[in-house]
């Protein structure tokens, strides 16, 4: 530059903005959030009249610690459909709610009084209700401040409780519901339970943990062979061979199991119907074999040779005798191992049942299964079909998992400890019934074995099998309630809802629900603790569970009930003269006893769709959500347990979408574990980061899959976030003193501006189709690479010539027009995922006390935007261009050039029409160089060229002229005017 040529960088149209470009989110993120609460957002977004309804309903979480990153990551998902539904037209509510009752607290307080050595039987009910219920209130508060610092909206002045005086009334009507329409019936059958918690469990509330289990091969004595007479397969008697089979008298049958413990409880022994069996001698024996010379097996050929391996014999140790068809072994009967011991006080001297189940597989153990029908489902069910249920039934096995005391060998004996030892929970009754039938030579073999085995989310402690009178809910009883518009019996709902009314994202949850429905046993609705609201029914005394009369149905009795909970909440019902006061005029209160066992929690979150959807004024019409959104585990928990309950007493699910997310993991893709040191708690990464950062990984990650979190994928996360706030910036720096004046018609605009609003048009269907399906990473990789590839990149880096140095030109006007219209429609996609960001960049431009993005919708995009023969063109533009990039950049890297502004190239193109496309427009602005030379020129064989680009080549040229000392284009007329120093462009823009 001369020594008298003038400054001229004053006179450019530099970016002006005081938006920062470091975020400071963990600083600044609260004081967005009691802006947003003094300003009252959504109270006031509810004012909005005449928008259709949207609903999320809350499925609550446990009151009963600080949030981990699975919370975060869940209720992130669903304020994100919530936000986007309410900037999309809807009138968008959340109720955010609590799951109160339950074993977890309840275990909680437990733990309290032990530690203070009190014991929690010794203390009134009502008084560690009232315990329970602080402890709750407490954690509610806690975690209500830890979603809100998520920058999570919704009603949380006034959330729902399941411990709500009025939540009870309705959990308890909803439950006498069942009790009115038949469905609710007493019976006792295996259940999982736990003994640690001496309460039944429902699915639900288990998790498989691996477990080491000891493993027994036990002999059962054959005693009775009747030829002539036998029970098949079907258990009804077919003609027995006339083949003398006195041969199987003193032989044993061996069945093999990981719980020693239900031995004592075997009522009979199965086999398979379709297998082939055979009669096999001992000929030979190892030291340290429990078997004998001479004794004779019967087993399933296939797994003979293992079984016999498993008692240390080798081959040539045994030989097969003959076949046993099943129709001979139905006409056996075994003799318990432990008949006879001495001290077994004639306990198992009846002989075992002997017959075919359908449940016998020949994959593992020995091809026969032994049956103790109250400690095991199947075989309950065989017995309860054949009707012998009376005859196999024990009750061995109490609350605490003790076996009972008078049980010979075994009294007081545990199965689990209530307290793991050494990381186990392993009793001493495996042990015990191992021993007795070494003792009484009942054992071929024994050995451990780690499988998958159920334990108790709660408390982690693995669960058994029990026999115990329960409250259940038939799910295949006829209901005549007049709802029978998808079926007349709950299971029958449940799958005509599945099928028929209810979308599932993704659709891998319909198969997983309906399978779970098409399979699933009597829902059991009974649990023997304190903390819960309680099955409000009463038994008729002296009355039999099979009796008509067994349960008093009264309507009169059920409203009073109703009314006192909503006066007093549930724990009056464990108050002193609570059955005489509601019976009282009624019924004979002594002819009466009172239930005093609480419901299932999944039975409270599951009836919420009643207190929150129909009974809230911001609730439903008809009491139906829209979306019930949770994680996977929820098929078998709170999505299943709302379809039963809705089923019930609606007639239909609650809810019209099921949206599932998976579990998080750390970036190895293991399970998080404190043990592991491998947690992300999400506080922690708020105080680094932001919640900001947090919700954009809950964006950029496909939540209907496992998903992954950890230091480096946060990094990267917070890479994308810089990207995108320095585009935000560019905008709000290039947007100062923007005015409606300043606002140009898309007709006017030249066709690059034209082109950026047709992929506004593309984009706006994108967003919008993608948060209505719920499709978060799908919108945020949309508008993410359009905004830092297709703008950044391309369209700022074109037009950041135009707008720092034109002066009133129609080019600027319709850049800053254009950059308007982006600024509304990015501030606004992005909102429902980045909250306190875009909130600080609209405040940016519009301030005010009463400003927020929130309380806008996202822009109506015209249709006339959409221009695809333009956008065809502009495909082809921008593929040439490519060329002349990578042709420019190797000179800069070869330091030919120092920018492209000192290139003219020539750019020689085959194609006619592109070539036509080229010259209709300012071709240098698009490569940024200060000339282009265009031409259908053969091209020479030194010109640059893309693979990917065929047709177009480019030979480097340097551009001629002086530079201009404003723009820094290189032009033949610079200095020719009457401003020194400058193009012709500049000098206008200065006069």
């Amino acid at each position: 530059m001369c020594a008298d040529t003038p400054e001229y960088k004053d006179t450019l149209n530099l970016p002006k903005t005081d938006f920062p470009m470091r975020a400071g989110l963990p600083k600044r993120e609260p004081e967005w959030l009691e802006r947003w609460a003094k300003i009252g957002v959504y109270d006031r977004l509810r004012e909005k009249e005449g928008r259709p309804s949207f609903v999320l309903h809350d499925g609550p979480p446990y009151a009963n610690g600080h949030l981990h990153i699975g919370h975060a990551l869940n209720k992130t998902i669903k304020d994100m459909i919530v936000r986007s539904h309410q900037m999309m037209g809807f009138d968008s509510r959340y109720v955010p709610g609590w799951d109160c009752h339950g074993l977890p607290i309840e275990w909680k307080i437990e733990e309290q009084y032990r530690a203070q050595g009190k014991n929690k039987d010794e203390v009134p009910i009502v008084d560690f209700r009232q315990e329970c219920r602080k402890f709750a209130e407490g954690w509610v508060d806690i975690q209500r401040e830890e979603f809100k610092r998520l920058g999570v909206t919704g009603n949380w002045a006034n959330p729902y409780l399941t411990m709500d005086f009025h939540a009870e009334a309705v959990i308890a009507d909803e439950f006498m519901k069942f009790l009115m329409n038949g469905t609710l019936y007493q019976g006792s059958k295996p259940v999982m339970w736990s003994p640690v918690e001496e309460t039944a469990l429902a699915e639900a509330e288990v998790e498989y943990h691996d477990k080491e289990s000891f493993t027994i091969w036990v002999k059962f004595k054959v005693v009775e062979n009747r030829p002539g007479l036998g029970a098949g397969a079907s258990g009804d008697e077919v003609p027995g061979q006339a083949r003398d089979a006195g041969d199987l008298l003193g032989a044993y049958v061996v069945i093999w199991t990981t719980t020693p413990w239900t031995i004592p409880s075997n009522k009979a022994v199965v086999f398979g119907a379709d297998y082939a069996y055979g009669l096999y001698e001992v000929t030979g024996t190892p030291e340290e074999c429990w078997l004998k010379v001479g004794e004779k097996y019967l087993l399933a050929d296939k797994l003979a040779a293992q079984t016999f391996a498993k008692a240390r014999l080798e081959d040539g140790q045994w030989t097969r005798v003959r076949d046993v068809p099943t129709e001979e072994l139905a006409a056996l009967a075994l003799q318990h191992p432990l008949a006879g011991a001495e001290g077994a006080n004639g306990e198992w001297d009846d002989v075992r049942d002997f017959r075919a189940a359908p449940f016998v597989t020949d994959e593992e153990g020995t091809g026969f299964v032994h049956c103790a029908p109250s400690h095991g489902m199947e075989e309950y069910e065989l017995y309860r079909d054949l009707g012998m249920l009376e005859q196999v039934i024990t009750y061995n096995v109490m609350d605490d998992g003790s076996f009972r005391e008078d049980l010979p060998f075994f009294g007081g004996r545990q199965i689990l400890r209530n307290k793991a030892k050494n990381g186990s929970w392993e009793g001493d009754a495996n042990k015990a019934v191992m021993d007795k039938l070494i003792e009484v030579g009942g054992l071929l073999a024994r050995g451990k074995i780690k499988h998958s085995y159920p334990h108790s989310w709660r408390s982690k402690a693995p669960v058994i099998y029990r026999n115990t009178p329960q409250w259940f809910a038939a799910i295949d009883r006829t209901l005549d309630d007049g709802m029978g518009s998808y079926g007349s019996t709950i299971r029958e709902r449940a799958l005509a809802s599945i099928d028929q009314l209810v979308k599932f994202t993704p659709q891998t949850g319909r198969n997983r629900l309906h399978s779970m429905m098409e399979t699933r046993p009597d829902w059991v609705l009974s649990r023997q603790r304190a903390w819960g609201v309680p099955l409000t029914c009463f038994t008729k005394a002296g009355a039999l569970p099979t009796d008509a009369d067994y349960l008093l149905r009264n309507a009169e009795v059920n409203a009073r009930i109703v009314a006192a909970f909503e006066a007093e909440g549930a724990d009056v019902w464990f108050t002193e003269g609570f059955k005489a006061k509601v019976l009282d005029g009624i019924v004979d209160p002594e002819a009466y006893e009172q239930v005093f066992d609480v419901l299932d929690v999944w039975f409270d979150s599951g009836s919420t769709h009643a207190f929150v959807l129909r009974d809230r004024a911001d609730g439903t019409e008809d009491g139906i959500a829209d979306v019930y959104m949770e994680g996977t585990d929820q098929h078998r928990g709170w999505f299943h347990s709302s379809m039963l309950q809705g089923c019930g007493t609606k007639g239909r699910a609650p809810y019209r979408n099921v949206v599932t997310h998976g579990f998080t993991l750390d970036e190895k893709g293991n399970k998080m574990s404190k043990s592991l040191g491998n947690t992300i708690v999400p506080e922690e990464v708020i105080k680094q980061y932001g919640a900001d950062i947090l919700r954009l990984w809950v964006a950029q990650t496909d939540y209907t899959a496992d998903q992954r979190i950890g230091p480096e994928i946060l990094k990267g996360v917070a890479d994308s976030y810089r990207r995108l706030r320095n585009t935000m910036r560019y905008m709000l720096g290039s947007l100062a003193d923007f005015t409606e004046a300043d606002r140009i018609e898309a007709s006017e605009m030249p066709e690059l501006e034209r082109w950026v609003l047709h992929r506004l048009a593309e984009l706006d269907e994108v967003v919008k189709t993608g948060y209505k399906s719920f499709d978060f990473q799908g919108v945020f990789s949309a508008v993410f690479n359009f905004a830092t590839v297709e703008l950044s990149a391309f369209y700022f880096d074109i037009r950041k010539d135009a707008l720092y140095c034109d002066g009133d030109t129609t080019r600027r006007r319709a850049a800053r027009t254009v950059l308007d219209l982006l600024f509304h429609r990015l501030t606004t996609w992005l909102a429902p995922i980045l909250v306190f960001t875009m909130e600080e960049v609209w405040l940016e431009r519009f301030p005010g006390e009463d400003s927020s993005v929130h309380m806008v919708d996202m822009p109506e995009t015209p249709a006339a935007w959409r221009d695809d023969a333009l956008a065809a063109k502009w495909a082809g533009v921008r593929r040439a261009r490519r060329v002349v990039t990578a042709a420019l950049e190797i000179q800069r890297t070869e330091k030919v050039i120092g920018a492209s502004l000192e290139a003219a190239p020539v750019v020689h193109v085959e194609e006619a029409d592109l070539l036509a496309a080229l010259k209709s427009i300012a071709f240098d602005d698009i490569c940024i160089t200060s000339a282009i030379y265009l031409t259908g020129d053969p091209m020479p064989n030194d010109a640059f060229r893309l693979p990917e680009v065929p047709g177009v080549g480019v030979v480097f040229e340097k551009a001629d002229g002086d530079k201009c000392q404003r723009c820094w284009k290189i032009l033949p007329d610079v200095g020719t005017h009457s401003h020194a120093g400058v193009c012709n462009r500049c000098n206008d823009a200065l006069s």
